[in-house]
């Protein structure tokens, strides 16, 4: 049995314990005189008197010395805690623009009136998700806090006469159904388009004179194709139009761009037709179908927003302009943060269903 004594023991654990390394310290003393350099010159500027002069270098300055400053403390981040880091830096830094917002707008660096701080426009926000609005028949959110009641007297009739209040569902309802309608066959058309060089030379050039045009221009000659003008359908199927050219053109540089290793491979294996499309194309173009698919997506809120402001009685972007119109600016900043929210959410969606259809990319 072998005894280890106590001063074996303590020599092991000395030796043991890492000592700082002189990478790290150095890190250390670059994230102190960055800070220190940041803190410094907006002092300076204040004692000075000249910060209001000097602002916008002095923002540039500071945010490039505060990107230096992250970076460091990066480097001093392990490895188990790198997620946290990121994640702490994604969400920080819009809390930090939000709470420098605030504190220009009370110091009347920026005129509150036009750029009102964000507690007005949380507090304008709380406002209309709360309040009906008798003039137009419409909510924010279509108020479900009512629905369990409504159900209960009228059914399901009763909860979908509240819904149907809601700018957000008519918002979300138009761009769902428009990218879904201008997604499948852009893909299918673009798809065809990389595989047949004739389909893509009779296509290719009209498909890109049509993409650049502004969406919003085309909206009259959408509405005249319908019997109701000032219907759904027009609105549906101009960001459909939009969705459609932008993913043809999309799908055809992805399937393009597939590696010939992997259209050997397949033959090889001996895919062909259908089964070298299943397993090998879709595959291969699938990431860069979803690049497009998040453009897209990006694009039909833009359209619908678009289309709202100019032709439609219900939906964010109607609302948002008539706030506009009616100067009040803290409910039109309101109307902006939805329509930002909502592309952050379905952008979320739409990578969970990237995850679903491409497991192979964990």
């Amino acid at each position: 049995m072998t005894v280890v004594s106590a001063d074996n023991a303590a020599a092991a654990g000395s030796a043991g314990a890492m000592p700082r390394s002189p990478i790290a310290r150095g890190e250390r003393r670059a994230i102190l005189l960055l800070a220190g350099a940041m803190v410094a010159l907006n002092l300076a500027l204040a004692a000075a008197g000249l910060w209001g002069d000097f602002a916008w270098p002095a923002i540039g300055s500071s945010f490039v010395l505060l990107v230096l400053l992250c970076e460091r403390i990066g480097r001093l981040v392990p490895v188990k805690h790198k997620g946290a880091y990121e994640r702490t830096l994604a969400l920080g830094f819009p809390l930090v623009v939000l709470m420098l917002w605030e504190l220009a707008a009370d110091s009347g660096f920026i005129n509150p009136n036009w750029f009102p701080p964000p507690s007005k426009i949380g507090v304008a926000l709380w406002d209309l998700s709360t309040r009906y609005d008798r003039f137009s028949g419409t909510t924010l959110l279509g108020r479900p806090w009512l629905m369990p009641e409504a159900f209960s007297q009228d059914g399901w009739a009763g909860v979908w006469k509240l819904a149907a209040e809601s700018h957000v569902l008519a918002t979300v309802g138009r761009v769902l159904f428009g990218f879904v309608l201008g997604a499948i066959p852009g893909v299918l058309v673009g798809v065809v388009m990389g595989l047949n060089q004739t389909v893509r030379l009779m296509l290719d050039t009209t498909l890109s004179a049509i993409y650049v045009l502004p969406k919003i221009a085309i909206f009259p000659i959408v509405m005249l194709m319908f019997a109701d003008p000032f219907g759904e359908a027009p609105k549906i199927l101009v960001v459909g139009l939009s969705v459609f050219i932008l993913m043809a053109i999309n799908t055809m540089a992805a399937v393009r761009g597939i590696d010939n290793v992997y259209l050997m491979a397949g033959k090889n294996y001996g895919a062909k037709g259908w089964s070298m499309l299943r397993h090998v194309i879709l595959p291969g173009a699938m990431p860069v179908i979803f690049s497009g698919l998040r453009i897209a997506l990006g694009t039909a809120m833009i359209v619908i927003i678009s289309v709202e402001f100019v032709r439609a009685k219900q939906g964010v972007g109607y609302m948002t302009f008539y706030y506009w119109e009616v100067l009040n600016p803290e409910k039109m900043y309101a109307g902006l943060v939805v329509v930002m929210v909502l592309g952050v959410l379905l952008t979320y969606a739409l990578q969970w269903l990237q995850r679903r259809l491409m497991p192979w990319q964990k």
